[in-house]
């Protein structure tokens, strides 16, 4: 599946005429539920339900075929078994449709006989001009032009569904409708054939009534488009929320099993999000929750939380999961706590987090003064209120109103602020609840749900700027050899040690009194010198090179050997930094501690390639061990700043050459005062094909 650009959406989502093909009376069936729901549709557009024995469909009459037809009509939904969809497909497009919906299943995802016939048919459709959605999808819906061609009936909203599956959108939709949202939109994609996530993606955009886009997704198929289509929609104020697969093999397995999905590495899809600017959630329940808060309060920095609670238990709770999502808790600046404690009683905590010591009971309208004062505080970015709040009114019938009286007040002062404030509570069914949740301040059940929410939404950041390749040269790489590798990096201007490449002992040791003892001597031709026994280091002499150089050509025999200058490792920090291609997502760079314990600590970050020294630098603090970077123990700090200019020419390199399907330095040898590459690793398409 290919992504085209700029396709015309129109008769998918505002059509004047649409028409069922395989309606049916049988309750079992997806062509009676489609037409169940398309004659809602009947006061808007026209609907025609083709039944090919002519009968009467849920006390309609319906056409045999569409050759029937009288009118042009604009879109379609196939719901008749599979070896009939081709015969349908020639149909629709000879009556005229420039929109297809394809409900019927038992193509890509059972094969390859199953994909050729759905590629014949995605061929036919674009060589029309049309557009096909699914096939082996549930439908489309538009609560804006009162298009009702979904399975099932979804609420009216301001957030935008594109899912791969059915039953994982009416879960969704529960979990919205609970939270008082729903559906400006609902696309579920199937299989993506000829239209894909990206292009849903760009036509919500567009499309006025969307404020925020939800995306299920398992198979991204042009990962690129797909990372361009959610950063222009970041950066149109419509926040690109994704839930999907590729944490385990388990959910990989199931993903190839139903749809045919290619699924990418969960780290590979973390860099994407990173990429466009989208939020990654990682259950039903949380992009619901996330929804909620950014349809609140839109996309705000979150980081420093001040808890406000109504008891300890709950305070000390709710800092603790704060602080597991990766928030803080700061201390109140000394300000801020003498006017708490002017507003509470003597008990109460006032630093961070604030427990009201019965404050509500006494005067529940202090929540609205506490709120005010923290949101005040430049110290503070959000506010979480967690506890009691909403179960007061169950006291009296004075103090329900003045609860609910106070609940409109704390989500004005919320908006007066423009700080997100969160609220979890015992009682989140109560009339007070529903008053915060209906003027937008989202209400949780749980705690840890308020706090997952925030955690989200301070991981993502802006979309990050794309960096260009063309000042780099265009011929091929056609040599994987060490050699012709560690020339390509340094002439995209990563710095080696000075070296020359040998053929015999005479030569080694003439080329050491060149570059300078000591010096590293490396056979050609092996993926993993050091572990062959083909690197020797730290050669002193020429008596030291010479006895190498025999006794590693007599155990392997190289073609060449390379003689370079040895690196003083005293002072440096050693890096692996690498790129391997995705077939979703492209080229993908990895950074981290490198060296001989590469694989052992495992500490790597991950980007979409190519990526700028700005984004190199934000890898490298995303490492577990960055302290090691800026100096710890007396080690003075690397000169990140060539750390970071290595990185960035490096997977230039790769971005580059598409020939190249993976690419490495280990190590870079980052000093106080230079980047150094001390060997290199390039793999060609060609050699992972053979």
């Amino acid at each position: 599946m290919s992504t085209i650009t700029g396709r015309d959406l129109t008769a998918l989502f505002d059509p004047r005429s649409v028409a069922v093909l395989g309606a049916s009376n049988d309750e079992t069936k997806y062509g009676n539920w489609i037409s169940v729901q398309a004659l809602r549709m009947t006061g808007h557009r026209s609907v025609h339900l083709v039944n090919r024995r002519g009968e009467r469909i849920l006390g309609q009459p319906s056409l045999r075929s569409l050759s029937e037809l009288d009118e042009r009509v604009d879109l379609v939904v196939i719901t008749v078994p599979a070896q009939g969809f081709e015969e349908a497909v020639d149909d629709a497009l000879a009556a005229g449709a420039t929109a297809i919906v394809g409900v019927t299943a038992g193509f890509a995802e059972l094969g390859a006989a199953g994909k050729a016939v759905q590629d014949r048919v995605v061929a036919r459709v674009r060589a029309a001009g049309a557009v096909l959605l699914g096939p082996n999808c549930l439908g489309v819906l538009d609560s804006s032009t009162a298009l009702t061609l979904a399975s099932n009936p979804l609420p009216a909203g301001r957030v935008a569904l594109l899912s791969q599956s059915g039953n994982m959108a009416l879960e969704l939709s529960q979990f919205l409708e609970a939270r008082g949202h729903g559906f400006s939109r609902f696309a579920s994609l199937g299989n993506q054939a000829d239209l894909g996530a990206a292009d849903l993606i760009r036509s919500c955009v567009e499309h006025d009534e969307t404020e925020l886009i939800a995306v299920y997704c398992e198979d991204f198929g042009d990962g690129r488009a797909f990372v361009d289509a959610a950063a222009q929609a970041s950066r149109a104020g419509k926040p690109v929320l994704l839930l999907t697969v590729g944490g385990s093999e388990a959910s990989i397995r199931g993903a190839q099993s139903h749809t045919g999905s290619l699924t990418s590495d969960s780290a590979v899809i973390d860099a994407a999000c990173r990429a466009a600017g989208v939020y990654r959630v990682s259950s039903p329940r949380q992009l619901a929750d996330v929804a909620a808060t950014l349809l609140g309060y839109g996309p705000a920095e979150v980081r420093r939380v001040g808890v406000v609670a109504d008891g300890g238990g709950h305070a000390g709770v709710a800092s603790d999961v704060v602080e597991a999502a990766g928030l803080t808790v700061p201390e109140f600046p000394a300000d801020i706590s003498g006017a708490l404690r002017d507003l509470l009683p003597p008990s109460a905590g006032v630093t961070n987090p604030v427990d009201l010591a019965g404050a509500g009971e006494q005067d529940i309208t202090s929540f609205v003064a506490v709120l005010d004062t923290i949101l005040q505080s430049p110290a503070v970015d959000s506010v979480l209120l967690t506890g009691y709040f909403g179960g007061y009114g169950s006291y009296g019938e004075n103090l329900a109103r003045k609860e609910i009286e106070t609940a409109r007040a704390m989500a004005e002062t919320a908006r007066a602020h423009g700080k997100p404030v969160v609220v979890h509570t015992m009682h989140p069914d109560s009339a007070a609840a529903r008053v915060l949740a209906d003027s937008g301040v989202p209400v949780f059940r749980a705690v840890e749900d308020a706090a997952g929410a925030l955690g989200v939404i301070a991981e993502t950041i802006a979309p990050q700027h794309r960096t260009s390749t063309n000042s780099l040269p265009s011929v091929p790489v056609t040599s994987d050899a060490y050699w012709d590798s560690r020339e390509l990096f340094r002439d995209a201007g990563v710095e080696f040690p000075a070296a020359r490449l040998v053929q015999n002992c005479a030569e080694a040791v003439a080329a050491a009194e060149t570059v300078g003892f000591p010096v590293v001597l490396k056979a050609m031709g092996l993926l993993h010198k050091s572990d062959a026994g083909g690197v020797a280091l730290g050669l002193g002499s020429a008596e030291q090179l010479a006895d190498a150089f025999t006794r590693m050509d007599a155990s392997l025999g190289a073609s060449a050997y390379c003689v370079e200058a040895m690196a003083d490792l005293s002072e440096g920090v050693e890096l692996i930094v690498g790129v391997q291609t995705d077939p979703r997502f492209g080229p993908v760079a990895m950074v981290g501690l490198g060296g001989i314990f590469t694989e052992v600590l495992a500490d790597v970050s991950f980007a979409l390639a190519p990526v700028d020294a700005e984004t190199a630098r934000g890898l490298l603090d995303n490492l577990r061990a960055s302290a090691l970077l800026r100096g710890v123990r007396g080690r003075p700090p690397i000169d990140i700043d060539a750390a970071a200019d290595a990185v960035a020419a490096i997977t230039a390199v790769a971005t580059a050459h598409p020939e190249i399907a993976e690419l490495e330095i280990n190590p870079l040898l980052v000093t106080p005062k230079q980047a150094l590459g001390l060997d290199a690793r390039i793999v060609l398409n060609s050699s992972k094909t053979n």
